[in-house]
């Protein structure tokens, strides 16, 4: 008997233990790391910081993420309040639609509206005409290149974090809940501020903390529009000044942010504990007509125009004027195209193959394990919550180090020393595009095994099938949807990341962000729209997938 129970007993090996360990010393590394350069620096490093760098780095920051989180909070739950109680022309049509600014990278949308929006440019041209100027020295709207401009471009990119929790939230709710708050007197005004907007909070706190996560990691579209952010002055600090002690603490200040965005998000939804054991009615929507019909379908598909049908139509335009006057794009532009979906690949296999061990460490770990395999899943999702340029800052001592070692191991076998493999190599993106990018994987996959019975693992261990077996033919099958949304996820955001692969490409190597970051920051446009319009066409498909998703569910 004692030999059956230890026969259905899932046990994982120390192989399996030993490699989730692994991958959480690797996420947690740079973070350490970061801290240690941080502490090395001088004192004279954190006077200068405090006195010419931090003070404005911070006041942006906090400005903009203040400004962002307004915004997005605003436009994302009233989006997801309006395709939820009212029902007008185009709704169906609007409830995945207002999912599209994901597809669109924040420095993008500012690469865009920087010619949109110039004085010269197609809107402001349009506006004189129409009230009778002839030369933007008579008339010109307010630079976009300001603080202001960068609130109001992000915010119109990142509202469908909220918008996307929100809604499921609305969806959900109990219909008895507002009928109540209706005979009890309060209007339908007084119905959402009263009883639907405060069960959404958790949800609403889940995807404002989201955005501004995002929002602290953008590094072109700050620079572009001019903002002086803490992600710009790591940059400038290391890149420009070659100061890497300053550009560690000013990482490490961007890290405080992190971790105070996600103790806030958690604090706001601290009490907040929902329980629903009944089959409830959702809410049916108002049939609006007429003016109020109207103004609902210009404000749901106005956050849509701005964020994803304004820019995607600028650099489809731009990128048909290019080919009508080249006839084709170059081939530093297509290597750079080659580059970015190689690396995506490679990214995108090792991150789910390391997700793969996490996650079937921690199912398959004994019950003394568990907790310590737990805690291994845990802290393998942490790079996400980092911005790529703290994770490249803390990135380089772990991987001079190995270069180091190596070297080490190898000078008995070599009279030459190999040099930096992975620093000076695509090893260094590909192990930044992992960390960060783990969460993604890890959730996808312990949602899939979730969903498949211990007893299918136990049929097989019974049959004579060893762990790895078992995983092989009976999890990796079921796991496939699981593994395909991670993999596609993945390799779109790996497409997308500017700041760790600015910091950390080798020399002379372009993928289509930095080829656009390169283009937007020379000035020059000719070629910048061909390599945004790729990563929007990248990006379309998870949002495809995911608007799919929510329609057939009905979430």
């Amino acid at each position: 008997m004692k030999g059956r129970s230890r026969l259905l007993r899932p046990a994982a090996g120390w192989p399996w233990r030993l490699g989730a360990a692994l991958i959480a010393a690797c996420v947690a590394a740079p973070v350490l790391a970061l801290i240690w350069m941080s502490l090395d620096g001088s004192l004279d490093h954190w006077r200068h910081l405090a006195q010419h760098v931090l003070p404005t780095a911070l006041g942006n920051t906090a400005a903009l993420l203040l400004g962002v989180g307004v915004l997005v909070a605003c436009l994302g739950t009233g989006s997801a309040w309006l395709v939820t109680a009212y029902d007008f022309p185009t709704r169906r049509m609007l409830l995945w639609a207002l999912l599209l600014p994901l597809a669109v990278p924040t420095y993008i949308v500012a690469f865009a509206y920087l010619d949109i929006l110039h004085p010269l440019g197609p809107v402001q041209g349009l506006v004189r005409d129409l009230l009778g100027y002839d030369s933007p020295r008579q008339f010109r709207l307010p630079d976009l290149r300001a603080l202001p401009g960068a609130i109001f471009l992000l915010g119109f990119v990142l509202y469908p974090y909220v918008y996307l929790s929100t809604r499921v939230m609305f969806s959900t709710q109990a219909a008895s809940l507002l009928e109540a708050g209706r005979i009890l007197g309060q209007s339908r005004r007084g119905v959402f501020f009263r009883v639907a907007l405060p069960l959404a909070r958790p949800a609403i706190a889940v995807g404002v903390s989201l955005a501004l996560l995002e929002t602290l990691n953008d590094i072109g579209a700050s620079e572009f529009l001019g903002v002086q952010t803490l992600t710009v002055s790591v940059y400038t600090t290391w890149i420009t000044r070659s100061d890497l002690a300053g550009a560690a603490q000013i990482a490490l200040s961007m890290l405080a942010i992190v971790v105070l965005l996600i103790l806030l998000e958690r604090h706001g939804r601290r009490h907040q504990r929902y329980a629903n054991t009944q089959r409830m009615r959702p809410i049916q929507p108002e049939k609006l007509r007429g003016m109020p019909a109207a103004a609902a379908l210009v404000l749901g598909w106005l956050p849509v125009l701005i964020g994803f049908v304004a820019p995607a139509l600028y650099l489809l335009n731009e990128t048909v004027k290019h080919f009508d006057a080249t006839g084709g794009v170059s081939a530093q532009l297509l290597q750079s195209g080659y580059n970015t979906v190689r690396i995506a690949l490679i990214a995108t296999f090792v991150t789910v193959a390391g997700a793969l061990v996490v996650t079937w460490a921690a199912r398959s770990a004994h019950t003394a394990k568990t907790r310590f395999m737990k805690l291994c899943s845990r802290v393998s999702t942490v790079g996400y919550a980092l911005p790529g340029t703290v994770l490249a800052i803390g990135l380089l001592l772990p991987l001079i180090a190995i270069d180091d070692l190596i070297a080490w191991m190898a000078r008995p076998f070599t009279d030459t020393a190999p040099g930096l493999l992975l620093m000076g190599s695509t090893a260094a993106l590909v192990c930044a595009y992992a960390i960060r990018f783990l969460a993604i994987s890890v959730g996808s996959l312990e949602s899939g095994l979730a969903r498949i019975p211990p007893s299918l693992e136990q049929a097989s261990r019974l049959l004579g099938e060893s762990p790895a077996g078992t995983l092989r033919r009976v999890h990796l099958p079921l796991l496939r949807p699981a593994i395909g949304a991670a993999a596609l996820l993945i390799f779109v955001d790996a497409m997308k990341e500017l700041p760790a692969t600015l910091l950390l490409r080798p020399v002379n190597f372009e993928t289509l962000a930095t080829w656009l970051y390169a283009e937007a920051a020379r000035g020059t446009y000719e070629e910048g729209a061909v390599a945004a319009l790729a990563i929007v066409a990248a990006g379309l498909l998870p949002v495809m997938l995911l608007a799919r998703h929510q329609l057939k569910s009905g979430h």
